[in-house]
């Protein structure tokens, strides 16, 4: 009868273990930054054209050529295709998510050896596929076939220009954020007028003004009266005023 291998549930080294989780969260964090800042092009394409720049692999332009000319849309190689950097983001944020799942099962004690196993495995293979398309082949160009990308095996110093640039700009951004002459005297007097408002009673601000004004010509309009008058009642009103001798006669027949 077929029996199941027996399989400990305990680990051999614990401290080990903690230790080797401890650089595993050091590197998930790590890559989950650097993917993310990639994420969606930052430095893929200015690689391949520093690539095709000194002739290592095919250029990214040919995409740009084939639109113009309306010809077949080559196929872009897995090492410089947007595919890449999102399995790359996708895998990173993987295995962070399961890094943390992992800190609470071990500190439950169900972080089994088994289940770590496995998990280890499926997680080894997805970085196995990251790291070959990091370093694929491009043979897209005949006339500049690569087998390997260019910044694997030569060296950075082709990227010099394209690092010079990035630099300048960086330079540029730290003196725009150094105020000029003119922009410190404007703040200057800004702040000096906001000191200023500050130390005058409420009743000097502008807004005390507004309120001041809005009062005044409230009270300077006289309420209307709460009966109503129609054209007929007004007419009537008149008449009263214009008749003494009515008001007479109605105060005799009273008498």
């Amino acid at each position: 009868m077929f029996k199941l291998p027996q399989v400990s549930s305990k680990w051999k080294w614990p401290k080990f273990v903690l230790a080797l989780m401890v650089v595993e969260l050091g590197g998930a964090i790590a890559a989950l930054a650097l993917f993310g800042i990639a994420e969606p092009d930052l430095y893929r394409t200015k690689l391949w054209q520093v690539g095709a720049d000194n002739g290592f692999n095919s250029s990214p332009k040919t995409i740009l050529y084939a639109y113009a000319n309306y010809r077949k849309i080559p196929s872009i190689p897995f090492v410089w295709s947007h595919t890449l950097t999102e399995y790359n983001v996708a895998i990173s944020v993987l295995c962070t998510f399961i890094m943390i799942v992992k800190w609470v099962m071990y500190a439950l004690h169900i972080w089994y050896p088994l289940l770590a196993t496995v998990t280890n495995i499926i997680i080894t293979v997805l970085w196995i596929v990251s790291v070959y398309g990091q370093a694929g082949p491009d043979h897209s160009d005949p006339k500049h076939p690569s087998s390997t990308a260019w910044y694997i095996n030569k060296s950075c110093s082709y990227a010099k220009p394209a690092g010079v640039l990035f630099l300048v700009n960086t330079i540029q951004g730290i003196w725009s954020m150094i105020p000029s002459a003119s922009e410190r005297a404007l703040s200057k007097i800004e702040i000096d007028d906001m000191q200023s408002s500050k130390g005058k009673g409420a009743s000097d601000s502008p807004a005390s003004d507004y309120y001041r004004e809005q009062n005044w010509e409230m009270k300077s309009h006289p309420k209307a009266s709460s009966t109503p008058y129609t054209p007929r009642t007004l007419a009537f009103n008149t008449l009263d005023r214009q008749l003494p001798l009515r008001a007479e006669n109605h105060g005799a027949r009273f008498a």
